[in-house]
């Protein structure tokens, strides 16, 4: 009896993609994907590396997803590259392995802030805003939790008021994203 009769094949396992979700991409995800790779590997992670070194938020790290068309990756127009919700999650996996405090941001940025405006803003605001957003040029932020009520939207307890001008807040959150 030859060895070979008693070898077992050992399935292979690929960590870096363990649900072989690539080969599900279409060829522009996958050029996407590794846009984003490259990107994240060789300018991200330096800069990411030097922000958490100091302790700061680097506002150039968002101009850099910016110019890269990372922010506001599925909106048509404004600057925005209008791709598809599967491109936005290679995207957000692919930040999210260098760091996850700047995914958080790039979607905080792309999610609770430019679609809301794209989605129900008038065209004067789309105009104003998104594009800016888009290249990085404005930081969007989005505040939810209260100390009162967590993160449940129907217990908060921070009021806006219109008044000349714009908007008077009155109440307190635990920390804006």
């Amino acid at each position: 009896m030859s060895n070979n009769a008693h070898t077992t094949h050992r399935p292979s396992f690929e960590w870096s993609d363990p649900f072989l979700l690539h080969d599900q991409l279409t060829e522009e995800e996958q050029m996407v994907q590794r846009s984003a790779h490259d990107f994240c590997q060789s300018e991200l992670m330096p800069g990411i590396l030097q922000a958490n070194r100091h302790e700061n938020f680097d506002r150039n790290i968002m101009r850099q997803m910016g110019e890269l068309g990372l922010l506001g990756v599925t909106i048509e127009g404004y600057g925005c590259a209008g791709l598809s919700s599967v491109a936005y999650g290679v995207i957000a996996k692919e930040v999210e392995a260098v760091d996850s405090g700047y995914r958080s941001a790039m979607s905080v940025q792309s999610s609770l802030v430019m679609h809301p405006i794209w989605a129900y803003g008038t065209e004067a605001q789309k105009e104003k805003y998104l594009p800016k957003l888009a290249s990085g040029e404005y930081v969007g932020c989005f505040g939810l939790t209260e100390p009162d009520a967590g993160s449940d939207p129907g217990s908060m307890k921070t009021r806006a008021k219109k008044v000349d001008g714009g908007y008077q807040l009155k109440g307190s959150k635990m920390w804006i994203t």
